[in-house]
């Protein structure tokens, strides 16, 4: 593989790992919320959370250009941030990633909240622990299956990402071009041995994924 092929895999694992950890700060409030709510607004709020489960990566894509862009209101926000314009950089498509990966996040946690119940945290309250207590020392102690999964489905899922992130992005070496990306634009230039090298270590990475998953699943069995 070439340098601009190996800069483009870590750029990728860079972008899982950033957007994994951002996911588990988002999803692990959201997850509990939808978890224990039974408000009007936990339905709509679930199916605006699983909506890139059904949308086209091209069509969140577009639509977070448009957003991000000079005329959109995220675009005039970061503008008066000081942060500039997110589009075609790393950090726009941290962004995109986030969005679209979030119900593999979100979904895992709010499950294994779900499977603990209220007993627990009953009991834990009935020893006067207090909210944030019995949140740390009982419910994710108890939801770290829920945890894992969603740290491996996370991290998994933004590698293999390709429309956001080209929508979003583009091909910018070492700043946006990213495995997925890298593997399109060595096809688009016939350039088959190297994009099988690219695409075989997209599947090897896989394929551990799928091991880690099938190990969490007998181990929570």
């Amino acid at each position: 593989m070439s340098p601009e092929d190996l800069q483009a895999i870590w750029l990728t694992l860079r972008l899982a790992a950033i957007t994994t950890a951002i996911l588990l700060v988002i999803a692990t409030p959201l997850a509990w919320w939808l978890a224990h709510t039974r408000s009007f607004w936990k339905g709509p709020v679930g199916a605006l959370v699983n909506l890139p489960l059904v949308l086209p990566p091209t069509v969140l894509g577009f639509y977070l250009l448009l957003w991000m862009g000079p005329d959109g209101p995220i675009g005039h926000l970061t503008d008066a941030l000081g942060f500039g314009r997110l589009p075609f950089t790393f950090w726009g498509i941290v962004v995109g990633s986030v969005l679209f990966s979030l119900p593999f996040a979100v979904q895992p946690i709010q499950n294994a909240f779900e499977a603990i119940g209220t007993r627990p945290l009953e009991a834990a309250a009935t020893l006067r622990a207090g909210f944030v207590d019995r949140f740390f020392s009982v419910a994710v102690p108890l939801a770290r299956p829920g945890f894992l999964t969603a740290v491996v489905l996370a991290f998994a899922h933004t590698v293999g990402e390709f429309g956001v992130v080209l929508m979003l992005g583009g091909n910018i070496p070492g700043e946006t071009l990213v495995a997925s990306v890298a593997i399109y634009n060595r096809v688009e230039a016939l350039e088959y041995g190297p994009a099988q090298a690219l695409a075989a270590t997209m599947v090897a990475f896989s394929f551990v994924t799928l091991l880690s998953l099938n190990w969490l699943g007998r181990k929570r069995a």
